[in-house]
């Protein structure tokens, strides 16, 4: 299996610019086979503006960035590229534009068949999951469906928060909304990714990378806690994935 992914919970982490914390992992994910990557700016609504960020960021680490809303024809602009990278902003309108532009079984043809690496950061990185179903956006738009890319059998929530005591906040915790989402019938195992926190696929293994810790959420048991540098590779056999 060709599938390379690098799935990120956040793009900026307190104290530091955009993308900062995981340039480190960007470049040794790129590497120097990859010139140019081509950015997906559909999360956000200027994208114009979102894509200056992104090939701002990216000259600096040695890469010249396309932006596939530039393109036209945005299909042709994924058969081509080098390497993608789906930046973060609202899930939702992400996914619809995805579905509209008709790149979903694109993006996923080219990272199974050709090996394309795939970044995604926070949206980015919900639509390279089974569905988006474990977001934390608002559905300001509505896509033809929630099912995503699905370049890995499992779901994750990126920013994943921890309950505070001192909180006086009454509203449901992260934790009780994956919760209430494996009360569900048939719902998948959910990886929530810390700020600071990724997850690097290379075929059939997969790496817990960043400075925090993740959450494996399997439905029916307790939750468990994973540390930088753990082998989750478990989590890409979907039937054994299934039965956690």
């Amino acid at each position: 299996m060709k599938r390379r992914a690098l799935l990120v919970s956040n793009s900026t982490l307190y104290g530091g610019g955009y993308l900062e914390h995981c340039q480190t992992q960007i470049q040794e994910f790129f590497g120097k086979e990859v010139k140019r990557v081509l950015f997906v700016p559909y999360a956000l609504h200027d994208r114009d503006a979102y894509t200056k960020t992104a090939r701002d960021k990216f000259k600096t680490l040695g890469y010249e960035v396309d932006s596939v809303h530039e393109a036209a024809d945005p299909v042709q602009a994924v058969k081509k590229a080098e390497g993608i990278f789906i930046g973060g902003g609202n899930t939702f309108r992400l996914l619809k534009a995805l579905y509209d532009n008709k790149l979903v079984t694109e993006i996923r043809k080219r990272v199974f068949d050709d090996g394309m690496p795939y970044m995604g950061s926070s949206a980015g990185t919900n639509v390279g999951t089974i569905s988006i179903n474990t977001t934390n956006d608002m559905p300001i738009v509505y896509p033809p469906t929630f099912s995503a890319i699905g370049l890995v059998p499992f779901n994750i929530n990126p920013h994943y928060l921890d309950s505070d005591p001192n909180s006086r906040h009454m509203g449901e915790t992260r934790e009780q909304r994956i919760t209430q989402f494996h009360e569900e019938l048939n719902t998948p195992i959910v990886l929530g990714l810390r700020e600071g926190c990724m997850l690097l696929v290379e075929g059939k293994t997969a790496t817990l990378l960043g400075t925090t810790r993740a959450r494996l959420f399997t439905p029916g048991k307790p939750p468990v806690e994973y540390d930088p540098g753990s082998d989750l590779s478990f989590l890409l056999d979907t039937e054994r994935a299934s039965v956690l």
